[in-house]
């Protein structure tokens, strides 16, 4: 076990309720008050900003009544510039941001959200982690330190940096489920549901269930595929670090740091898809979903098949028509159930597709694919 500034066993129960929040976004408020208490603070704020929709898809606070809330919105524009302009400087993500050491004691006195905010509450330090910053996304958590307990230590960075992964795991699956709660008696319909690919397996890889998007990978050999009903990645850099996380979430997923988190499941040169591994033997949660399993694999939404097939268009003059059939393909769609959802004969479909494949230069639907990811700019 990792030699922590806190007892093991609380480490461990902390990181599954940590990966609990995963599957169930609605524990965040309670696992994010048990942090704040980890951390001897006073307050704790989790989020994750989905950027371009402008909606904030996870956002939970503790210890802070609603007018130091409001307060807070007020300022939001001075912190997170300021948080933005420091992120730029840093090495990377994983450094934590701390007031005490990274604003100045002239720009605090300076600033109206440290001087109208958090000195009047006590507040004498934050601690800030960055847990992920795309041109989509940015999500983040902090802690705030009442000055009884005077400004953070380097118990509290350890501590951090022992968290830190698994809160991103967890803040990342919540990414690629879209802050979706997943249910154990609903959960084949509400896994079909997803729009991204989710797959339980057990310590050797096997595959135990797979959801629509996953089984429709596997069908055309998109990234994935099941040998012997294991499951192994066609990209050969990634199936080490996949079979890897899969044995280590089995063992000890305290351990798991890193490991499994962001694969990269594409070649260079396509859109990058990523695989993110959830240990499932912790939590009261993830252990009630399915017994056996001992690990699940969430891969991120292969590009929307209209904005590929828009590319296709673009780039190789196809028709409207040839488009739709090209998007239901892309999108994951038989040829059967693509000219039944767009109303046309099969044989008129297959004219469409065959006029798509002689455009594109491609002769199936997992080369289509391919080419719909290449042509579209990398999304989380």
């Amino acid at each position: 076990m990792v030699d922590a500034p806190i007892p093991s066993d609380e480490l461990s129960r902390l990181i599954g309720a940590i990966y609990d929040c995963a599957l169930d976004p609605s524990r965040w408020e309670h696992t994010l008050d048990e942090l704040r208490q980890a951390f001897e603070g006073l307050t704790g704020v989790l989020y994750l900003h989905d950027v371009r929709g402008r909606r904030m898809m996870i956002n939970r606070t503790v210890g802070m009544a609603p007018a130091w809330l409001k307060l807070l919105d007020e300022h939001t524009p001075e912190v997170s510039t300021r948080l933005m302009r420091d992120l730029a400087s840093f090495p990377s993500l994983d450094q934590p941001h701390l007031m005490s050491r990274h604003i100045p004691p002239a720009d605090a006195a300076q600033s109206p959200y440290i001087q109208q905010c958090l000195k009047p509450n006590g507040i004498c330090d934050i601690i800030n982690y960055f847990l992920m910053h795309t041109p989509t996304r940015f999500a983040g958590f902090a802690i705030g330190r009442h000055e009884r307990h005077g400004i953070f230590t380097e118990r509290e960075l350890k501590l951090g940096s022992l968290l830190l992964p698994h809160l991103r795991r967890a803040v990342t699956i919540s990414n690629v489920l879209d802050a979706s709660t997943i249910e154990r008696e609903r959960m084949t319909e509400l896994l079909n549901g997803l729009r991204c690919a989710v797959l339980l397996t057990d310590e050797r890889g096997k595959i135990l269930h797979a959801n629509r998007f996953a089984e429709n990978m596997l069908r055309n050999g998109i990234l994935i595929e099941r040998v012997n009903g294991l499951l192994r990645t066609k990209n050969p850099a990634a199936r080490a670090e996949m079979h890897a996380a899969i044995r280590t979430a089995a063992r000890d997923e305290v351990s798991i740091g890193a490991t499994g988190l962001a694969i990269c499941l594409t070649e260079p040169g396509s859109t990058s898809v990523f695989a993110h591994v959830l240990p499932m033997t912790g939590g009261e949660l993830r252990a009630g979903l399915q017994p056996m399993a001992v690990a699940s694999v969430f891969i991120g939404a292969i590009p929307d098949g209209q904005d590929g097939a828009s590319a296709m268009a673009v780039t190789y003059g196809l028709t409207p028509a040839e488009t739709r059939v090209a998007a239901s393909l892309l999108a994951g769609h038989t040829l059967a159930q693509t000219a039944r959802s767009l109303r046309i004969a099969p044989s008129t479909a297959k004219t469409h597709l065959d006029k798509v494949f002689l455009k594109t230069g491609v002769a199936r639907q997992a080369d289509l694919i391919r080419l719909g990811m290449q042509l579209v700019p990398p999304t989380l």
